[in-house]
């Protein structure tokens, strides 16, 4: 027996998401129906909220309900750094560590020839205008460590110039990392970035 049409759709629109798929979906679903009161109606009514009033901030990309996002708002955050990731996940992700008091910059992705992405298609044309507008002096890469992040942080500093100083994220064995278990790429960088103890 099939579930109704309306319900269906649901399960279909639901089993798109990233990490959700027709099965994980159809359990969510089935979840939500049977708390119709206490979460489905509450949840679709967010969901409405955050669709009316979510927007891109328009200085670093990052999501808000405002034209400028708290962070960019926040006058002490104003201190010369900007840390540059792909996209809102990992400003997010940043932001968790508590440890970066700066601003950030979302690009909205990589570049990538296969995927015919070019610089013109992410915000680095926004970038070079803050680092220039707001006395940036140390531009923070904090991109994949993959072959398109790569390269996008090596346009991005061939791009700069001399403008600001320019540095990454460090790379190698992670906090509690067993290096049997390390592919031999991260424990080259790892040796390849060691420190004095």
């Amino acid at each position: 027996m099939s579930a109704p049409s309306d319900i269906d759709t649901l399960i279909e629109m639901m089993a798109r998401l990233p990490g959700l798929g027709p099965r994980s979906a159809r359990r969510a679903v089935l979840h939500l129906v049977a708390r119709r009161e206490s979460q489905l109606a509450p949840l679709a009514r967010q969901m409405q909220q955050v669709a009316a009033t979510a927007r891109e901030c328009a200085r670093c990309g990052n999501v808000g309900t405002g034209e400028i996002c708290p962070i960019c708002a926040d006058s002490a955050r104003g201190n010369g750094q900007i840390c540059v990731v792909e996209d809102v996940a990992d400003l997010w992700a940043m932001e968790r560590s508590g440890v970066f008091k700066g601003r950030y910059h979302v690009l909205g992705g990589t570049l990538s020839a296969l995927d015919a992405v070019g610089p013109e298609d992410l915000r680095i044309p926004q970038l070079l205008e803050r680092v220039a507008e707001e006395g940036v002096q140390e531009v923070i890469l904090a991109l994949s460590a993959t072959v398109d992040g790569q390269t996008t942080a090596h346009y991005i500093a061939d791009a700069l110039d001399g403008r600001a100083a320019i540095s990454s994220l460090a790379q190698g064995v992670p906090v509690g990392g067993e290096l049997d278990y390390l592919d031999d790429g991260t424990i080259a960088a790892a040796l390849t970035a060691r420190k004095s103890f």
